[in-house]
C-alpha cells in the first residue's frame, strides 16, 4: 500500500487519491499550430525514468485538492517534493 502524504489532511492510503500523471508538463504555448503527431506527444508521451518522477495526485476522498509529491518509479516510496 502507498501511502501519500498530502499537505492538507496528512499522510494518506493511495486509495484516497487519483493518480493524474507527470508533473510540470507544460502546455503547449500555441496548440494550434501543433500537427496531429506534435499534438499527440503532448498528450500521451511522458518520461519514464528508473527512479524519482514529480506526479500530480488528486486528494478525491479528502480535501478535493490537488498536490504534487515525487515517486521513485522502482519501489514506489512517495516524499514531497524538495
Amino acid at each position: 500500500m502507498i501511502r501519500v502524504p498530502c499537505p492538507h489532511c496528512g499522510e494518506r492510503d493511495e486509495t484516497e487519491f487519483h493518480y493524474g500523471g507527470q508533473a510540470g508538463v507544460a502546455y503547449p504555448a500555441d496548440p494550434s499550430a501543433l500537427d496531429d503527431v506534435a499534438w499527440s506527444s503532448y498528450l500521451f508521451v511522458r518520461s519514464n525514468p528508473r527512479g524519482w518522477l514529480r506526479e500530480r495526485w488528486f486528494h478525491g476522498a479528502g480535501c478535493r485538492r490537488w498536490l504534487t509529491v515525487e515517486r521513485h518509479t522502482v519501489t514506489d516510496e512517495i516524499r514531497s517534493p524538495s
